[in-house]
């Protein structure tokens, strides 16, 4: 790592120019434009943006860098969930798919992840094994904090509460739970094992919840009655929230606000209510984004780009406004970096030197456009130019 590194004449987000002064991996100062001293890259026309996080990604389930294939799968999630149980024993390891796509998307500028993992009795704790090895594999490119994540149900797979309580004692940052009334029948059940994990072993909670209308509002308000109950405000999360988007969600709202209960997004690309990130924002609802599935067998498409990602929910939910483009921007940055725990997501002295650097005059720009990444910097050393890895 270089002690020091100047980054000349950056276009900070508030739109001002200055020297970004880099030091043990920490941003140092910023300076005026051209005053600062010590090995400099000229940044003039580019504008610095903290570095990217995507706070709902699936490294074990990718197929990035393999053939592309043609999607299968049923309409409904229990369908989905076993099409892919199908076909995991065929897939070439975790590890290196999981390798690519995460050297991939460090080029791309996201320089932390949050990444579940499938945990159930089919394949045991081998994609945890293979995360936790990639972790360390990459922990110069990109932070990775992982899920584990029932994805074939707690209850419907006997032994999975077990592999789940494993998976927190060999490393899991987070508990995962999904669709506890559509999946495994029984809510209060499912999360009471959720739940108690996440106590027994001081661990944090992220929940799939694809369930509408008032199942779905049902459990987030149980969600946020337990989180407050168990004295867990900050450390729980509920990602996709469909239900968020029905007319009557205004009292889980409420609850989640109160109970410090984040969202995370995706912006999905189908016929489904999403959560309004700005009346979340408003309402005091930390909103964070993700992208969720990428060139995997529940979907064929995903790129990896968070700064395109952010622009698309700023698309869909019709913010434009300059405040509401700079919380679309947030939603993939000091956003994402709250809900893993970083202090990186801005660029001020002290903030962890994580960035990245793209063609454009401004943030606003650089949202709307997805421009090219021209650097990208992870604790204070350039690890990526033109779209491409140094090494």
């Amino acid at each position: 790592m270089a002690e020091r590194l100047v980054l000349s004449g950056a276009v900070l987000p508030d739109g001002t120019a200055a020297d970004i002064v880099i030091a043990d991996g920490r941003i140092a100062q910023l300076a005026a434009p051209g005053t600062a001293a010590g090995p400099a890259e000229d940044c003039t026309g580019m504008a610095a943006l903290p570095g990217l996080a995507d706070a709902h990604i699936h490294l074990d389930k990718t197929l990035w860098g393999l053939p592309f294939e043609a999607h299968a799968r049923g309409g409904t999630v229990a369908e989905r969930i076993a099409f892919e149980r199908s076909r995991r024993p065929s897939l070439p390891p975790v590890f290196g798919r999981g390798l690519a796509l995460a050297r991939h998307v460090a080029a791309l500028g996201t320089t932390q992840v949050r990444s579940h993992v499938d945990i159930d009795t089919q394949s045991g704790l081998s994609g945890l094994f293979d995360l936790l090895r990639l972790r360390e594999a990459v922990r110069d490119l990109v932070d990775i904090q992982i899920v584990a994540f029932p994805q074939s149900g707690i209850l419907r797979d006997p032994g999975t509460a077990e592999l789940l309580d494993a998976a927190l004692r060999e490393g899991a940052d987070l508990v995962g739970g999904l669709d506890p009334s559509a999946i495994d029948g029984d809510a209060a059940g499912h999360l009471d094992i959720v739940f108690g994990l996440a106590e027994r072993h001081g661990k944090g909670i992220d929940i799939h919840l694809h369930e509408p209308g008032a199942a779905g509002l049902g459990a987030l308000a149980d969600i946020a009655r337990r989180t407050g109950a168990a004295a867990m405000q900050g450390r729980v999360a509920v990602s996709h929230a469909f239900a968020l988007g029905h007319p009557a969600a205004g009292p889980a709202v409420d609850a989640l606000a109160r109970a410090g209960v984040a969202i995370v997004t995706n912006g999905p690309p189908r016929a489904v209510a999403m959560p309004p990130v700005a009346a979340l924002q408003a309402a005091g609802v930390l909103v964070a984004a993700g992208s969720d599935n990428i060139r995997d067998l529940w979907s064929p498409h995903g790129n990896g780009d968070m700064l395109q990602r952010a622009g698309m929910i700023a698309y869909m939910q019709g913010l434009c406004a300059p405040e509401e483009l700079e919380l679309a921007l947030a939603l993939a940055t000091s956003h994402g970096a709250a809900l893993c725990g970083s202090d990186g997501g801005r660029i001020a002295p002290g903030g962890a030197a994580d960035m990245v650097l793209v063609a454009a005059g401004s943030a606003a720009e650089a949202l709307v456009s997805a421009p090219p990444r021209r650097m990208v910097i992870k604790r204070g050393r350039i690890i990526a130019r033109d779209g491409k890895l140094e090494s």
